[in-house]
């Protein structure tokens, strides 16, 4: 290159410069508050919090510079809850990530106006957070985690390594979990496929779910489900132990139970749910209204099999069955 054309390229950059300068220093940094209805110490809120952080750097959101992300953990506590609400609505962010049926109660009730996407929250319709799946209008749309049908796939699962089971316990606190009792009217309304007798199991702290599990333990062809539930989640440590104590088969929809030493584990993938939704931050912060967007269904199921917990229960695993299982804990 002539000296000349050189320095006409290096004036003509130097004047240009200032101005990209400028455009990237008045872009204003987007904010998000993701609402977690687990304390932060759980290690499956940790798995949620990555897998909305992984889906937020896909899209090109660099936190700290285009985007700030605050993550808070309010648990299952519902007192906790309605407190943290109130203080993220104060912060007014661009967007609320809201996980669990109390927490978008709460906003609800709140009247927030702030766009909200929810994750794992399940019969949204039913519960009155939007008028339909397909168009949800307003300020609310988002992720679904079961449906009631899941409810027949858990008994077959369970039936399916313990061969003589007669009833099953559907446990969950009715404050934090109230759709259940639906989900449950729902399933009972099917033709029966098998003599199981599923019914609801309403604990509202670790010692009523231990006289539930005692009770399943007297009738050796019992077997217990462990609800979507965040107060569930919390109590996962007692229930699993007094599971184990009385002998009594453990499903729930959490891989996490299951690595922590409960039978099965079968549901959708929690970290791809929170990976997901932060499609639809973008497509909000980019200028699109929640209630154009569609709520959507899980497209990734896990199962997960413990064989060391199934051998100290004295049950035996189909081959067929585990090659079935997405992961298997020897």
């Amino acid at each position: 290159m002539k000296r000349r054309d050189f320095i006409k390229v290096v004036a003509g950059s130097a004047a240009i410069w200032p101005l990209v300068a400028h455009a990237q220093k008045g872009e204003r940094t987007r904010r998000v508050i993701v609402l977690v209805g687990l304390d932060e110490q759980d290690s499956e809120a940790q798995r949620r919090v990555k897998g909305f952080r992984a889906g937020m750097r896909d899209l090109g959101w660099i936190e700290g510079r285009s985007i700030q992300i605050e993550y808070r953990f309010a648990g299952g506590n519902l007192e906790s809850i309605n407190k943290h609400v109130a203080e993220v609505i104060g912060l007014a962010p661009d967007v609320i990530v809201a996980n669990s049926t109390p927490i978008i109660a709460a906003l609800q009730a709140a009247k927030s106006t702030t766009p909200i996407i929810f994750a794992m929250v399940n019969d949204p319709v039913g519960q009155g957070f939007i008028p339909s799946l397909a168009h949800p209008g307003g300020k609310i749309s988002g992720f679904t985690f079961l449906d009631f049908a899941i409810v027949g796939k858990w008994v077959d699962l369970l039936t399916d390594v313990k061969p003589d089971l007669s009833r099953v316990a559907l446990m969950f606190n009715p404050d934090t979990s109230p759709y259940f009792d639906a989900y449950l009217r729902s399933f009972n309304a099917l033709p029966k496929q098998n003599s199981v007798d599923v019914q609801a199991a309403h604990i509202r702290s670790a010692a009523e779910a231990d006289l539930v599990i005692a009770e399943l333990g007297r009738n050796p062809g019992s077997g217990l489900i462990a609800a979507s539930d965040i107060f569930i989640i919390g109590l996962r440590k007692s229930i699993m132990k007094s599971a184990e104590q009385h002998r009594v088969p453990l499903i729930s929809p959490y891989r996490q139970f299951v690595v922590e030493g409960s039978l099965m584990s079968y549901g959708p993938d929690t970290a791809d749910i929170f990976r997901r939704s932060s499609s639809y931050v973008d497509r909000i912060l980019k200028g699109e209204s929640p209630g154009d967007l569609p709520v959507q269904s899980p497209t990734q199921f896990e199962l997960v099999v413990n064989l060391k917990t199934a051998k100290a229960l004295g049950l035996s695993v189909r081959g067929a069955f585990l090659l079935l299982a997405d992961e298997v804990i020897e």
